[in-house]
């Protein structure tokens, strides 16, 4: 880069980490009600932070949209292997950008893609085993070779937590370096001379690589990143102004001194764009604002490694961590370090991580016994599975097996054995203890991964661990009244989530009902196959009968039952299965009771499903969380839908009355208000879901709310709907580029949209209309209409984007 002072850089790092959310027995995150608009908080958080940052926007002067970037090719950024399992299924567009960062990132930065891999699923290494740290990095390694295709230089540390043997183990695994906070730094000294120096995270020079020297003779890189800086950008708003945070960065630089200096700050990936709103916009003209300038050049850590060898050593302080004063503390005891909960402690922690680790050690008899009966090497196997992790196909498991399975092993038990381990791993992420109540998802999640453990342990191994962890969790108080101690959360929040093969069954008998093609289903991580399905209906009423197989795509366990389910109306469901029924008993059973109720006889159809099945009955509170709200919403709606014909109905039969009453003044009764309000409200949903734009309706709907003084009744939803009708109308402009007439209607939306006071969210219609504009500027594209051009340009001032 022209002009640029020699050997002065800036790389910005980002943590980007949510805890593993999904249900430890389906494979899934379930609703979280609490990340509400969104199903999830994973998708909350991509929807204000992953994706933005793929996009980012640099503004002008006039605050209007000039440019879009991707922040990731610009900064250092590590991603937890968990989060991108679940990006890849449930956000491609923006799992492809990450990758497609690295992929820039390279040619920025020498050759070296700034993509750091991380300790698999984000345990507290120091106080992990020897086996467990081991796992975890290789785990973290695959999971990085399988997305970004390239060998990680890095890998971050959970917390940062760090010691030797921690440091051994990467070194081992050839990870060049990692990022620590500048309080973990104990010591450093010139290389090749013999006295060191003493340091704390005021006087560690943090624009210097380290080279830590261990034990076994091998070496790691450490960078200390710069502390001050980095707590501005998390908590002191530093992210308010982007030309302010890029003048601090390059405030630190010392020009007197010609060493080469790296001014570099790490924080949670968060807080671009989740923690702090528009962060990424603020992240993405700081990065423009340096990389245009002549005081430092932007860098990655594994680039500045090749350019600027280190020509100091370090020590760390053992067992320390970045986010806990105490050092790790925090993942083990009542430190004081909490979320800050008025009132609660935290002397949960303790027993709960003591309760873990019986548990764990427990399992890991059961693993080497009962693995070592049908393994070569068990614990190479662990180590291998992670593969097995990434790709469940029958090939893939086939292939695994042919590696490691002993002649004559059952490919279910050897996949239940490597199971337990995964889950005894899962159940150490580092955020079941970071907060302040056991109660806690994050800490109910990682005793859900524990209570996994347990039923694969008694699977594998014919015992039952569970009574003496739940007899160990009463060491650990709850701040909760209604919970008293660990083994009561366990209890009355884990044990409702347990899974086997029998509930799976009851859930596909019962959501069968609602299904249109019911034969072959996917529930979740579960295969269902039907060998014999009959579905009857008489209104209402409906009635399904079938045998299925279950099967496990996880562990390839396998359960064939009979069912039978009747719908009696709403929500009104009986359902029954059995595990052993004999063909020729469910044939007779099915004849019994379709005749009965083709015949009507509903009181004899659940007669004969007690007499078959026994008096046991699921009903839909028996399903899977988004499955029985799934469910209840098509009830409701239905129901919402006769509601609407009704009020619809005295719309427009009383509209010539009601208009009456207000030419003469007449107060208009809040009843029919209400109706006039519902009915309005409807007609613009169905606008915006509608496939073409109808401006008239539009400015229909919109005089009469202010004729008759009504409100708009869920502005939050309605400005959902209007962002994604502007982005379905867009692209359709973009694939008709000659068609004036759609882009002038489009624009006619927008002084509608500030009259209905909605708030639509453009991100992505910013996003394709850059696009088109960029390849409208290219060469050999045909000559656009001047019309069209200036109703496009002024669609571009209307989404606040301008484009040179």
């Amino acid at each position: 880069m022209s002009g640029v002072a020699p050997r002065k850089y800036v790389c910005i790092h980002g943590h980007f980490y949510q805890p593993p959310r999904e249900n430890a027995w389906l494979e899934v995150i379930e609703l979280q009600d609490s990340a509400h608009p969104y199903h999830d908080w994973n998708e909350r958080i991509t929807a204000e932070c992953y994706e933005p940052n793929a996009t980012s926007r640099i503004l002008n002067e006039s605050s209007v949209i000039k440019n879009i970037v991707n922040n990731y090719a610009r900064i250092s950024f590590n991603f937890g292997p968990t989060l991108l399992s679940w990006m890849e299924v449930y956000a491609p567009e923006t799992y492809a950008a990450v990758l497609e960062a690295d992929k820039l990132s390279a040619k920025n930065f020498g050759g070296h893609g700034s993509a750091v891999a991380q300790v698999y699923n984000h345990i507290i290494m120091p106080l992990a085993n020897r086996a467990d740290k081991e796992t975890q990095i290789v785990w973290g390694i695959r999971d990085f070779e399988h997305r970004f295709k390239r060998k990680p230089e890095g890998m971050w540390l959970a917390e940062t937590a760090v010691d030797t043997e921690t440091l051994e183990v990467l070194a081992e695994n050839n990870i060049r370096f990692t990022i620590l906070a500048p309080r973990q730094a104990k010591a450093v000294r010139k290389i090749g001379t013999t006295d060191w120096t003493e340091v704390n995270d005021r006087t560690v020079n943090t624009t210097k690589a380290y080279t830590c020297n261990l034990p076994s003779g091998k070496s790691i890189i450490l960078y200390f990143y710069e502390g001050d800086i980095s707590q501005g950008i998390a908590f002191n708003g530093l992210l308010n102004d982007g030309k302010r945070f890029a003048d601090r960065l390059l405030s630190v630089i010392d020009e007197s001194d010609p060493e080469p200096q790296l001014v570099h700050v790490a924080t949670d990936g968060e807080t671009y764009g989740h923690h702090h709103k528009h962060g990424e916009m603020a992240l993405a003209y700081c990065l423009d604002y340096i990389e245009k300038g002549n005081h430092a050049q932007l860098t990655n850590y594994a680039q500045f490694l090749e350019l600027c060898p280190p020509q100091e050593e370090a020590q760390i302080i053992e067992n320390s961590s970045w986010s806990c004063v105490h050092g790790v503390e925090r993942w083990r005891a009542n430190c004081g370090c909490n979320s800050g909960k008025p009132g609660y402690h935290q002397l949960w922690r303790q027993p709960l991580r003591e309760s873990l680790d019986w548990l764990r050690d427990r399992a890991t008899e059961i693993f080497e016994r009962e693995g070592s009966k049908v393994l070569h090497n068990p614990w190479a196997a662990r180590n291998e599975y992670v593969e097995v992790v990434l790709n469940r196909t029958d090939d893939n498991v086939r292939k695994f097996l042919q590696t490691h399975a002993l002649p004559e092993a059952s490919a279910n038990r050897i996949l239940r054995i490597l199971e337990i381990q995964r889950h005894a791993m899962l159940m150490y992420t580092s955020c079941g203890w970071f907060f302040d109540e056991i109660s806690g998802i994050e800490t109910t999640q990682v005793m859900q991964y524990a209570c996994r453990v347990i039923q694969l342990a008694n699977q594998i191994g014919d015992v039952d661990l569970e009574p003496e962890f739940m007899q160990r969790l009463e060491s650990a108080p709850s701040n909760v009244s209604q919970y008293e101690n660990g083994s009561g959360v366990y209890k009355k929040v884990v044990l409702p989530s347990r899974t086997n093969l029998q509930r799976v069954g009851i859930h596909y008998a019962v959501s069968s009902i609602f299904e249109d093609e019911p034969e072959s289903l996917t529930v979740f991580n579960y295969n269902t196959a039907n060998e014999s399905f009959i579905k009857k209906e008489a209104g209402e009423q409906k009635l399904v009968l079938g045998i299925t197989k279950v099967k496990s795509v996880v562990t390839r366990s396998e359960k064939k039952f009979a069912f039978a389910v009747i719908y009696l109306g709403k929500h009104n469901i009986i359902g029954n299965i059995s595990l052993d029924m004999e063909p020729d008993k469910f044939a007779s059973m099915q004849f019994r009771m379709v005749k009965a109720f083709e015949e009507g006889r509903l009181g004899d159809v659940i007669g004969l499903m007690q007499m078959y099945f026994g008096p046991d009955k699921y009903t839909i509170w028996h399903l899977f969380q988004d499955e029985k709200r799934k469910i209840l919403d098509k009830i409701s709606q239905e129901s919402m839908a006769e509601l609407e014909s009704s009020l619809r109905k005295s719309y427009n039969r009383d509209y010539v009355l009601i208009n009456a009453l207000a030419n003469n003044d007449i107060p208009i009764p809040n009843t029919y208000k209400t109706t006039f309000e519902y009915i309005l409200n409807a007609d613009l949903i169905k606008t915006f879901q509608s496939d073409k734009i109808n401006i008239k309706e539009m400015e229909r709907i919109v005089a009469e709310l202010a004729r008759w003084n009504l409100k708009i009744e869920d502005p939050r939803k309605l400005s959902r709907l209007a962002g994604e009708s502007v982005f379905k109308e867009l692209n359709r402009i973009s694939s008709e580029r000659d068609n004036v007439k759609r882009v002038q209607r489009l624009n006619r939306m927008f002084p509608l949209l500030e009259k209905f006071q909605l708030d639509p969210n453009f991100h992505k219609s910013q996003n394709l209309y850059f696009e088109i504009s960029m390849e409208n500027k290219r060469e050999n594209q045909p000559a656009l209409d001047e019309t069209w051009i200036e109703q496009f340009n002024l669609l571009g001032k209307n989404l606040g984007v301008k484009v040179e």
